[in-house]
């Protein structure tokens, strides 16, 4: 393979940062629509745990094409769809995390492993059911429990079950792609084509090719905040699709409007960086840097993954790296990640 000037100044500034940060990173991006870096450095492999990215790879997809069917709106009250629900929630609140729910919770200590998935979800239902968010809420707060519950209105807008409507939506938006859950939590491929994540103190074991959240793992492999796995072409994908959608040039069930709504900020300044779903630049405090522009939407995923988008640039920047084999206490590939994005821009400018 044969390296830009750029890609080869990129992995010698990357390549001594990683060493006890994590195994390997494979750094993906592109300009206009075309690939301008393509590096992996380190110990690498051919799939992820692509972890929080499932929310915007999965569900806030299957959100947007709900909303442009009609089957919601920016009104819609979360019991509205999910008469259980007993709060004034909204949905765009689920997606925009401004409803104060806690960051995230060990459900699967309470879930009984031997049930069937349906039976697992009841379960699952009936602790949400006893959740409360806060009100008022003053600030955004990134939480699992505000997907979890989209995953259940998923559930009854499409009348399938979850696993049924990732099927659909993969068929709808990623076919031709290796984007899949782990069902049962058994990998399709053999283990050792997996990063793996972390030796798990409650699993006792090394995880390779089972999905890292437990709460994931509890409900079978399979839920709407976290457990998809996935390559590089994968996320390169998704994050063209992305683009895709923003730019309205090709046709999708998605419309350019909705899209562009989803990408918008949801929340006012000073109460949190949302759009519908992602992220969105904190000045200073950005996962993607801070070249990318505030108009810029985004994942990261605990496993050490993310997918930025920046519409001023037409830059899509793509990550994986599998940061917990070194615990999840080790919290610098938080600072990593930034500087990636930045010495990325740094040498296209120079390139340019």
């Amino acid at each position: 393979m044969r390296f830009t000037t750029m890609e080869k100044n990129l992995t010698q500034l990357i390549e001594p940062e990683i060493q006890d940060v994590t195994p390997g990173v494979q750094v993906r991006a592109f300009q206009a629509g075309k690939i301008v870096c393509d590096i992996a450095l380190g110990q690498t492999y051919a799939y992820y745990d692509l972890a929080s990215l499932t929310k915007v790879i999965f569900t806030v997809q299957a959100m947007m094409l709900a909303y442009d069917q009609g089957r919601w709106d920016l009104n819609t009250a979360v019991k509205k769809i999910l008469p259980w629900y007993r709060h004034q929630t909204l949905v765009r609140e689920l997606l925009a995390h401004y409803t104060g729910f806690e960051a995230w919770k060990p459900y699967y200590k309470t879930l009984d492993l031997k049930k069937s998935f349906h039976e697992k979800r009841l379960d699952l239902k009936t602790a949400l059911m006893k959740e409360d968010p806060k009100t008022p809420v003053e600030k955004c707060l990134y939480s699992d429990i505000n997907f979890l519950l989209l995953g259940f209105i998923l559930e009854e807008i499409y009348q399938k079950d979850l696993l049924q409507v990732w099927e659909f939506i993969k068929e709808t938006f990623y076919i031709g792609t290796t984007l899949e859950f782990h069902v049962d939590n058994q990998a399709t491929q053999r283990k050792i084509l997996y990063a793996p994540t972390e030796e798990c103190p409650w699993r006792n074991r090394l995880l390779q090719g089972e999905v890292h959240d437990e709460n994931t793992w509890a409900l079978g492999g399979v839920s709407s905040h976290a457990g998809l796995f996935g390559t590089i072409d994968d996320l390169g994908w998704h994050a063209l699709h992305v683009r895709s959608q923003l730019l309205g040039i090709a046709r999708y069930e998605v419309k350019q409007k909705t899209a562009q709504l989803f990408a918008r900020r949801a929340v006012e300044e000073g109460k949190g960086d949302w759009a519908l779903g992602f992220m969105m630049p904190t000045p200073g405090q950005a996962s993607c840097g801070h070249y990318m522009d505030l108009s810029s939407i985004g994942h990261t995923g605990f496993t050490g993954t993310s997918s930025w988008y920046d519409p001023k640039m037409d830059l899509a920047v793509c990550v994986l790296s599998n940061r917990l084999v070194y615990g999840r206490e080790n919290n610098r590939f938080k600072s990593l990640r930034p500087k990636i994005h930045n010495w990325l821009i740094e040498g296209l400018r120079k390139s340019a």
